[in-house]
């Protein structure tokens, strides 16, 4: 089984396959898909090449409804955020008519698509799969790599098998669902149970920073008989676009998912305000979400069923070190987590608890291996971590750290340069607070900034509990320590603020099929991506009996007695 380094990330997991095997199926699950080998010189000759067709190019991209393109006069254009005077992708906004349209439009196909049997319908991301894999592989590298700002290593860890695991997992999940567990089965009754889409759409919110979020997001409830609309990011057009084309080639019919650029809050409004709207599936801030959710709660009496609410948003994650713990695994694992594609990742390590016997030294491994990671051009290998995303997100997180610059409290460690003339590059930064209630250590920052705070380290416990609540997110967390005691009081004091917990290991590392990923709090609705009930959510279970025997009284025998 191939091991994964990063991300929503990839490390060698924990779990033994055969373990993996008996917690997440009843039948053999797939492999995960193997990384490119970027050593090899065939290789970086075919990434040289797609790199190069989409540098010498502004992709034109439209609205898709039922199979139709369409092209408005609001038109946007996606830069590359470590160049930002080169264009990528020029896209358009969908306006109000073209959004209730293309719900329209889905509706009309809705019933279609449901009545397709899984064994026609699932091989459609079967096929979606294998040409990521083969035919598409280095242009999803190469979209990934110019639009979002990822290394060579990074985008192949996303865009590449990512998100092929997710549709060969959540085909293999579905498939077991549709053939399910036998009922019981008495002499006078035949009994079973069959899976429908839900009754309405499904609109999908996808992220800039995982292509592969888009296509699970979008794909997961398609592959369960429903019908989408897939509102990608901005910032994450030119990928998103790429991910679609490759399902219309697959054999994805017309109508089933509606590729819809336009603004946030015009199409939360529009599909909050239909009573057809069956769910959301969301990833991005906990604020968005929220507004949602109010959105929905407010319309609720207008609805035809209730939406189903899948919602994965941001996070606060923390290392906490035990002084029993073994320090070159605290820095590295710290560096990885803290640092790979710039901190924008939700299950990112950006708050550290050190123990006083201990900080002095992981103080100066840190401050070494910062002071070597390359901070560039993507597409150089040599690169560690490219620009933030856009200028929004450089100018709030320069504003954190120019808080820590100007606070009594902070001490900017290593790092803290921040420069916009040419990309939206920020220095991985670390910072020191005295603070055990610093804002630095309470709010989503989402980029290179790690803040430590440093604690009596025979006060470990108390510490623990503070740091469980000093956040109002609950998605991942780690625990350094050698110490089985210590490693006890962590996974039970951590037990709701972090849904994928991590021992002596880094904070982001969850795996399709092996760490199913999500969390709580202001984290979202931990429906676990990654995992087979995440396909339950999609799917409305029917129950049927059919009798056997007449019924040929109505009495119950204790009458005539």
């Amino acid at each position: 089984m191939a091991l994964r380094l990063s991300g929503f990330g990839r490390f060698p997991s924990r779990i033994s396959k055969v373990k993996c095997l008996r917690l997440l199926s009843s039948q053999q699950l797939p492999p995960n898909e193997p990384f490119t080998n970027f050593e090899d010189p065939i290789v970086r000759e075919r990434l040289n090449e797609a790199l190069a067709r989409v540098n010498g190019q502004v992709e034109d991209i439209p609205i898709v409804i039922g199979g139709q393109e369409f092209r408005t006069n609001d038109v946007k254009y996606q830069v590359s955020p470590y160049d930002h005077q080169k264009k990528v992708a020029k896209y358009h906004y969908a306006d109000k008519a073209l959004i209730e349209k293309a719900i329209e439009n889905s509706l009309s196909n809705r019933e279609r698509w449901e009545k397709m049997p899984f064994s026609q319908r699932g091989p459609i991301f079967m096929r979606a799969a294998e040409l990521m894999a083969t035919k598409y592989r280095y242009d999803m590298l190469a979209t990934t790599m110019v639009g979002q700002a990822k290394t060579p290593i990074q985008a192949d860890i996303d865009a590449v098998a990512e998100s092929i695991d997710f549709l060969k997992f959540n085909h293999h999940y579905a498939r077991d669902i549709y053939e399910g567990p036998a009922l019981h089965q008495p002499k006078t009754v035949m009994n079973h149970v069959e899976y429908r889409g839900l009754e309405g759409f499904i609109a999908a919110i996808s992220p800039f920073n995982f292509t592969a979020i888009g296509v699970n997001l979008a794909g997961s409830p398609a592959m369960g008989g429903n019908v989408v609309l897939w509102k990608p990011s901005d910032t994450a057009m030119l990928s998103g676009w790429l991910v679609y084309k490759i399902l219309r080639e697959s054999g994805l019919p017309d109508g089933i998912i509606q590729f819809v650029p336009c603004d946030g809050p015009l199409f939360g409004d529009v599909i909050t305000n239909s009573p057809d709207l069956a769910g959301i599936s969301f990833t991005g801030s906990s604020k968005t979400f929220k507004n949602i959710w109010k959105s929905v709660g407010n319309g609720i009496e207008n609805y035809k069923t209730f939406p189903r609410l899948v919602g994965e948003c941001g996070g606060k994650n923390l290392h906490f070190i035990h002084e029993s713990a073994d320090v070159d695994t605290v820095v590295n694992g710290t560096i990885l987590s803290s640092f790979e594609f710039g901190g924008q990742k939700c299950s990112a390590c950006s708050r550290l608890y050190v123990p006083d016997t201990l900080w002095p030294q992981i103080k100066e491994k840190l401050v070494n291996i910062m002071g070597q990671l390359k901070l560039g051009n993507p597409e150089e290998y040599s690169t560690y971590l490219s620009a933030v995303i856009d200028e929004r997100s450089f100018d709030k997180i320069s504003s954190y750290i120019d808080y820590a610059r100007n606070s009594p409290q902070e001490e900017i460690v290593a790092g803290g340069k921040c420069d916009k003339s040419v990309g939206y590059f920020v220095e991985p930064t670390l910072i020191e607070t005295k603070d055990p209630n610093s804002k630095l250590l309470n709010e989503e920052i989402f980029g290179p900034v790690l803040t430590a705070f440093v604690y009596p380290a025979s006060e470990y416990k108390e510490y623990m509990k503070l740091a469980s609540t000093t956040s109002p997110y609950g998605l991942t967390g780690s625990i350094f320590a050698k110490n089985r005691n210590v490693i006890e009081d962590a996974c039970e004091i951590f037990k709701q603020s972090a849904g994928n917990f991590y021992i002596n290991d880094k904070s982001t590392g969850s795996v399709v099929g092996q760490q199913p990923f999500g969390g709580a709090r202001a984290s979202g609705t931990n429906d676990k991506a990654g995992m087979n009930t995440y396909m339950l959510k999609w799917l409305s279970p029917r129950s049927i009996k059919e009798s056997l025997v007449h019924i040929n009284n109505w009495r119950y025998p204790c009458m005539d007695s």
